[in-house]
């Protein structure tokens, strides 16, 4: 017997949605709020694994590796809420292989998983991105080199630590 979803999310309603739709839909599905419980030894192992990108402040991404090496068989796609292209490429390197924005339904989330492989006929976007949602992703790229540190991040652009801070703290822009 095995385990059809393993959802790793601090949000507890959103889990508990999530499960239950899952369950709905003839799953059987085990919820972690962080990474200590995602570890635990469980039987049966998941065939597929939910994980957020912000566990309790902490990245999901450092989390990944261990559930790839812990359920090798298993695949993972990576949730958020704070979408960006930076952490979108870290996590497919990491073994993930979908990464989806919040607020996603069941159906975005089942059908990340029917997709695994590139998809070379995804339309390209109409226009490029605006300059506030390049200093977005730029900013999640060089806080993602320092490994989050945001003091290291804020000393390598020349800018004040709490301003960094302030940014991080907006929902990134649209486009």
């Amino acid at each position: 017997m095995t385990l059809d979803f393993l959802l790793v999310d601090d949000d507890e309603a959103f889990s508990t949605v999530l499960s239950r739709a899952l369950v709905r839909r003839g799953f059987r599905v085990e919820c972690a709020a962080n990474g200590a419980q995602a570890m635990q030894a469980r039987m049966p192992a998941p065939l597929r694994i939910v994980l957020d990108l912000n566990l309790e402040g902490e990245s999901g991404l450092r989390l990944l590796p261990d559930l790839r090496q812990l359920y090798p068989q298993a695949a993972v796609v990576v949730l958020t809420g704070y979408a960006s292209i930076a952490t979108a490429v870290e996590a497919t390197k990491l073994g993930a292989v979908q990464y989806l924005a919040k607020p996603a339904t069941v159906d975005d989330i089942l059908a990340a998983f029917q997709q695994v492989s590139a998809n070379p006929e995804l339309p390209l976007a109409p226009q490029p991105m605006s300059l506030r949602r390049v200093t977005w992703e730029h900013l999640q790229r060089v806080l993602n080199e320092h490994d989050g540190n945001i003091s290291a991040t804020a000393r390598s652009m020349g800018m004040h630590r709490r301003t960094l801070q302030r940014m991080l703290a907006k929902r990134p822009v649209k486009s």
